[in-house]
C-alpha cells in the first residue's frame, strides 16, 4: 500500500493533488470522482512544487485580519508541471510566464506554499 502524500492542507510541506487512473486527468481539489470523465476512486499523487505563472496580481486591499499584516501582497494562478492549476502566494515581482518553485512558510501556525521564482 502506498503512502498518502504530504500535503499543506492537512498541516505538512507539501502539495498533493489528484490524477484519474482511467483517463489521466489530473486536478487539485479532492474529489471522490474524475470531474472529466466520473470515474470514482481517483488516486492521490506528490506534486513536485515546480511551474509556471499563467496569472498574478498584487492584493492591496486583504480581505482579514490576518492577511492585511502582509499586505499588500502577491497571489497567482499557477500551472504545475504534473498538469493542474493552483492559486497561490508568489514573490513580488513574478511575472507572468515565471518558472516557479514552491517553498513553505509559516503563516497561522501551518505550513503554507509560496511559490518564488525558479532559478533558469
Amino acid at each position: 500500500m502506498s503512502e498518502e502524500p504530504r500535503d499543506w492542507t492537512r498541516g505538512a510541506e507539501g502539495i498533493a493533488f489528484q490524477r484519474c487512473s482511467g483517463c489521466g486527468h489530473a486536478w487539485y481539489f479532492r474529489r471522490s470522482f474524475c470531474p472529466a470523465c466520473g470515474a470514482p476512486e481517483p488516486r492521490a499523487v506528490q506534486a513536485s512544487g515546480a511551474g509556471r505563472v499563467h496569472a498574478v496580481t498584487e492584493v492591496a486591499r486583504a480581505p482579514s485580519e490576518a492577511l492585511r499584516a502582509r499586505a499588500p501582497y502577491c497571489i497567482a494562478l499557477v500551472d504545475a508541471d504534473e498538469g493542474f492549476r493552483l492559486m497561490a502566494h508568489v514573490e513580488r515581482g513574478t511575472h507572468i510566464g515565471d518558472r516557479v518553485q514552491a517553498r513553505f512558510l509559516e503563516f497561522g501556525g501551518r505550513p503554507v506554499p509560496v511559490f518564488f521564482k525558479a532559478n533558469p
